[in-house]
């Protein structure tokens, strides 16, 4: 298991890079865990996959690193998205840490019609899920989408994806040969308030959604997000 410290870097990697590292990475780097000129790190990225890389120079504001060698390349996942409606901030960054470490490639953030919070901090939500990245292994980082409501997001959803949604009054948990590993699947995680009747009789109506039952009881936001995720993923990962 590679036990040195990850690091997400959005531009190019390649072998022999010297690079410059954000403020924030360099303070995280020299004042948190404290490392020095010459120690070992990793840097990935979605595209360029994970690299062995050295510590050239520290300074106050920036750290000079240089790219030694790849380490791992990005592997096919599983396109799995979570479309959910904003909750409180605690319960939402265990939403937004938890998905990013079961294997979320995008975040689509959904005003529904009883929607209690109606926004979101797009900036705190990335570097949770970057730090979640980071910190769980994978390379690659889950997209973050802008803000919108329900039936905008019906209407521009693929056409060749699934809508999964996360249902109490369904009689169904069948997921058998409905999945795709290379299409999206989305999983649909309604309001506090739970969906309007005209919200829910538009998901039941559209073709590209299913309805699906996670369990008898109500779960809470953060619970139906864990626990769809874990299921549907088991179910991609027997394909």
């Amino acid at each position: 298991m590679n036990s040195k410290v990850r690091l997400h870097f959005s531009n190019k990697l390649a072998s022999g890079m010297v690079l410059k590292l954000s403020e924030s990475q360099s303070h995280y780097l020299k004042n948190v865990v404290r490392l020095k000129n010459g120690d070992k790190i990793s840097l990935f990225n979605s595209a360029d996959g994970e690299w062995n890389a050295k510590i050239l120079n520290q300074r106050n504001d920036f750290t000079e690193i240089k790219v030694e060698k790849l380490y791992r390349k990005q592997k096919q996942e599983n396109n799995l998205w979570l479309a959910f409606s904003p909750i409180k901030k605690i319960a939402q960054d265990l939403i937004l840490q938890k998905a990013t470490e079961l294997g979320i490639q995008k975040f689509i953030p959904l005003i529904c019609e009883r929607s209690i919070v109606r926004e979101i901090n797009i900036i705190r939500a990335k570097k949770i899920i970057i730090e979640a990245s980071e910190q769980s292994n994978r390379i690659s980082v889950p997209e973050f989408s802008k803000i919108q409501d329900l039936k905008s997001f019906i209407h521009t959803f693929p056409e060749n994806g699934r809508i999964i949604f996360c249902d109490i009054n369904s009689s169904s948990n069948n997921l058998k040969n409905i999945l795709s590993k290379k299409n999206p699947t989305c999983i649909l995680i309604g309001p506090e308030g739970d969906f309007s009747e005209k919200e829910r009789q538009l998901l039941v109506d559209n073709k590209k959604t299913l309805s699906f039952s996670l369990a008898d009881n109500i779960l809470r936001s953060e619970t139906a997000a864990i626990a769809a995720i874990t299921i549907l993923s088991y179910h991609l990962n027997q394909r």
